[in-house]
């Protein structure tokens, strides 16, 4: 493991959660954070009266929802001041046949102004991003935040992960709490389910499905994205996204540590540097605590250098098209 940051400090009752972007990832994460107890929130959108009317509509559901927690809907930065996470869902979806790179250059100019103004308010808080394409647009919140690289991270292994379980669950017909996996990689075609650390009650999968089964579900969580968004016709997962969201926010206001996958800045781990891409790490009040390197085979270490390779190619692509419109 290496360390990048530490924190013994247990955020309070009083915690703050700014969700930039009241689509449906930011007003289905306002929800979860607000009825799981976990904070007040302030959602934010640049459409006046779409925050107003979705917070009034939750606030509304207080009593029934049996939680005491506020939130605010509001079209100027300055209500997030002092945040204590900031989550990044500003941007366009997805639409069929549209790929996550496809939206590089609208969500990046919308990715950036919404940190640079939130940083001004909020410089201490953690800034959690899910706008697609999500490593890339982690990447560019990092270079535009002047924050360290430990207070920002990309929600995509979470919800890989939690993808590949509910396949394997379905597929095996176990209880979705019984299994337990791990994605690494980019949030993307190139993504690396890893079988072998995936279990059952402890129990690899690789001794439950042989590898064509596995195979099948490896795929299907590398287009799950895209298989909702081809049923939807008209939108893109959002329920899923938040959910994962929220377990991360969990784990920093709890300050409960836990070891998720996640897309944190590398410097030297799994021999990458300079981008963002998903690995396992400790995420707690402190923000990326640590990152763990697994003990990659060298088929599995070779498909994480190709994922990272995309990255790092969208990354420099970003980088040009925001010099290029400012």
């Amino acid at each position: 493991m290496s360390n990048v940051s530490l924190s013994s400090s247990v955020c309070d009752k009083s915690s703050k959660v700014s969700i930039i972007g009241a689509g449906n990832v930011g007003k289905t994460v306002a929800q979860r954070v607000i009825e799981h107890n976990l904070a007040n929130v302030c959602l934010l959108d640049i459409v006046e009266g779409l925050p107003q009317g979705i917070a009034l509509d939750l606030m509304e559901a207080r009593g029934l929802e049996l939680h005491n927690r506020r939130i605010v809907g509001t079209n100027d930065y300055i209500d997030t001041e002092n945040s204590d996470v900031v989550v990044i869902t500003a941007g366009i979806a997805r639409k069929p046949g549209m790929s996550r790179e496809d939206l590089l250059q609208l969500n990046g100019k919308i990715v950036t102004q919404a940190v640079r103004e939130c940083v001004k308010y909020s410089p201490n808080a953690l800034y959690l991003i899910i706008t697609n394409p999500l490593d890339v647009m982690t990447y560019l919140a990092w270079k535009t935040s002047g924050l360290p690289p430990y207070k920002m991270v990309g929600m995509a292994g979470v919800l890989d992960s939690a993808r590949l379980q509910t396949f394997i669950a379905m597929s095996l017909g176990v209880a979705m709490d019984d299994v337990q996996t791990m994605v690494l990689g980019g949030h993307g075609d190139l993504m690396l389910p890893l079988p072998r650390y995936c279990t059952v009650r402890g129990i690899p999968i690789t001794e439950l499905m042989d590898e064509a089964r596995i195979a099948k579900l490896v795929q299907r969580t590398r287009d799950g994205g895209a298989e909702i968004v081809k049923l939807l016709k008209t939108g893109s997962a959002y329920y899923a996204p938040a959910s994962s969201a929220c377990r991360m926010i969990e784990s920093v206001l709890l300050n409960e540590s836990r070891l998720l996958p996640a897309a944190v800045y590398l410097q030297g781990e799994y021999g990458l540097r300079d981008l963002f891409l998903g690995v396992p790490c400790r995420l707690g009040c402190g923000g990326v605590e640590q990152i763990l390197e697994l003990n990659l085979t060298e088929a599995e270490l070779n498909a994480l250098h190709q994922s990272s390779k995309l990255v790092k190619k969208n990354i420099n692509l970003a980088l040009e098209q925001l010099v290029n419109l400012t």
